[in-house]
């Protein structure tokens, strides 16, 4: 059981919102000394968030807007708050959704800093929001705030397992020894039930399109594998891109990455080429230099942001807004300029 009185942050965000907590978790564990335990949502963010630095226990929700009364999952997270005890606690989500549920667990509002507190400033990126939020105390420790955190980018260490795992995995595919470019194509708004080709699908980019600039990674690097990778449900688009190709060395591997080795492989490769999704967070956080492509999401605020500086290079549709207004000529050129990770 957690020790009471540790720091606690709730944030229930996407795979890409999670990498994008890791500095401020990692600068309240320094802080108080101690891990910082996290409610939190989804099925990635048990593999993504166990075994950080500065990471405590996790409580995961079902949901959040289901009512309290027909939510078993939320009446267990309570009782595990109040057994947990009270302590300082940062609750990062929007719109207050999922607050009373600490209230409940007796978490008043002495004990809370609240992120809506401390309104985005113009042009600023969520880590250095997030740099300020943790910056500041709770009322019952004093009105004095320590001095400002450094705003720090996101950073994942990869596990001796998951490096073990992905290097079985690519003897088993063949790919053992093979320098790895990546492409991620799908994420989660194209993925949702529709055509993919909606108007309110702003993130959807053209399958000729991604066919195109994958043609020209491979001119660039002819003995490169490419690996479209992704989640299950992105294998049929990733399919539709690779038969454009027809080319042995571009491979889809929606269907073999669990999360571990998902991590390990953005630690491998030598570029990314991706949409604006997790997966290009993820790679920031662990060094990967990559070409990032935005259609109605600002850079300025959500720009993947990694601790070990590698080159991250956005582009955005022009005028802002779906993605399908970003041609693949600026795509290609980003990519051709683009200093590829040295062979380790």
């Amino acid at each position: 059981m957690a020790v009471p009185g540790r720091p606690l942050v709730m944030r229930c965000g996407a795979f890409g919102d999670m990498v994008l907590l890791l500095p401020l978790i990692r600068v309240l564990a320094a802080r108080f000394g101690a891990p910082v335990d996290i409610v939190s949502s989804g099925s990635w963010t048990g593999p993504l968030l166990e075994g950080q630095p500065g990471v405590g226990e996790l409580f995961l929700l079902r949901s959040r807007r289901r009512p309290y009364v027909l939510s078993p999952d939320q009446w267990d997270l309570v009782r595990r708050l109040r057994a947990r005890g009270v302590g300082p606690t940062w609750f990062l989500d929007p719109g207050g959704i999922g607050k009373s549920l600490l209230g409940r667990a007796g978490i008043g509002p002495e004990w809370l800093v609240d992120a809506e507190s401390l309104p985005r400033r113009p042009g600023e990126h969520y880590l250095e929001r997030f740099a300020r939020v943790a910056a500041e105390n709770p009322r019952a420790l004093g009105t004095r705030a320590p001095p400002p955190a450094a705003t720090l980018g996101a950073a994942l260490e990869v596990s001796a397992a998951a490096r073990a795992d992905l290097a079985s995995w690519r003897a088993a595919r063949d790919l053992a020894g093979r320098r790895l470019l990546l492409v991620q194509v799908g994420n989660k708004r194209t993925m949702r039930r529709g055509d993919r080709r909606r108007a309110s699908n702003t993130k959807y980019w053209p399958e000729e399109r991604w066919a195109e600039v994958i043609a020209a990674m491979r001119l660039r690097c002819p003995s490169h594998r490419v690996l479209l990778i992704g989640v299950p449900s992105e294998h049929a688009l990733n399919e539709d891109v690779r038969a454009r190709l027809g080319d042995p060395a571009v491979i889809n591997v929606a269907n073999e990455l669990p999360m571990p080795r998902l991590l390990a492989l953005l630690e491998a490769a030598d570029a990314l080429v991706s949409v604006d999704t997790g997966p290009a967070h993820a790679a920031a956080a662990v060094g990967l230099p990559e070409v990032v492509l935005f259609g109605a999401a600002d850079p300025a605020l959500y720009r993947p942001w990694g601790a070990a500086a590698a080159p991250v290079v956005c582009l955005r549709a022009d005028p802002p807004g779906a993605l399908e207004g970003l041609p693949a000529a600026p795509v290609i050129e980003a990519f051709r300029a683009l200093a590829l990770r040295t062979p380790r």
